[in-house]
């Protein structure tokens, strides 16, 4: 198994869509010649996972070439994922620190993961279009997971596309800012926890782990 299958449906057949998706051209030559640099890696789309009734929906950038891009698990295998998982298993959001690939064991609480773009693109940059050919599928799994009341977007292009999938315009990116959207539910940002964030200082331990204790407020 090479990617965690929800039991849903629903979710379920998102799931399946998602993998067979090859509507962009230069990310199926990007993945098609990453398998061949790396043949123990995935090297395809990458569905979202977790709780099925989630009360949180985190969304991401992007999978990693050396992280989901291989496991199949978003966030998996990384600085990110490490940063990510590490948190949520301290704040009882995960059962472990640590998430190695599909089928560890790992299960989360009350949330569920994916992402902006569900194929790891050139330079971690996907491409406006790429992002637009993506989002029917962030738009079907924020419509499915009803029960969430926030979502934490990782990241400016992240936030970009919550917003669009809620049909608003204006909200301004910022670390820790909270936005109400149409449907009531909260949109809460945070900078990506990537290295080029991490390792200069502009994502902290502290300011993470703040955003971590208002989303578990939310969750009571």
């Amino acid at each position: 198994m090479d990617v965690d299958r929800p039991r849903g449906a629903e979710l379920r057949r998102l799931a399946e869509e998602v993998c067979a998706c090859r509507a962009c051209p230069r990310l199926v030559r990007y993945l098609r010649d990453a398998r061949e640099k790396w043949p123990d890696h995935r090297c395809a789309p990458v569905p979202g996972w977790g709780d099925e009734r989630p009360r949180i929906v985190i969304v991401g950038l992007a999978p990693g070439m050396h992280g989901a891009n291989r496991t199949g698990r978003m966030f998996t295998f990384d600085s990110s994922g490490q940063w990510l998982y590490g948190m949520l298993h301290e704040v009882g959001m995960a059962t472990r620190p640590v998430s190695r690939a599909p089928g560890d064991g790992l299960r989360l609480r009350g949330v569920w993961i994916t992402a902006s773009a569900r194929c790891a693109p050139p330079r971690n940059r996907p491409t406006p279009a790429e992002l637009s050919a993506c989002r029917p599928f962030l738009e079907r799994e924020l419509a499915r997971l009803r029960d969430a009341r926030a979502i934490l977007a990782l990241g400016r292009i992240a936030h970009e596309a919550v917003q669009r999938c809620a049909g608003v315009r204006g909200l301004a990116f910022a670390h820790g800012a909270e936005h109400r959207l149409p449907d009531g539910r909260l949109l809460v940002d945070s900078y990506h926890p990537s290295r080029q964030n991490t390792n200069t200082g502009r994502l902290t331990r502290a300011m993470w782990r703040g955003v971590f204790v208002r989303l578990s407020k939310l969750m009571e």
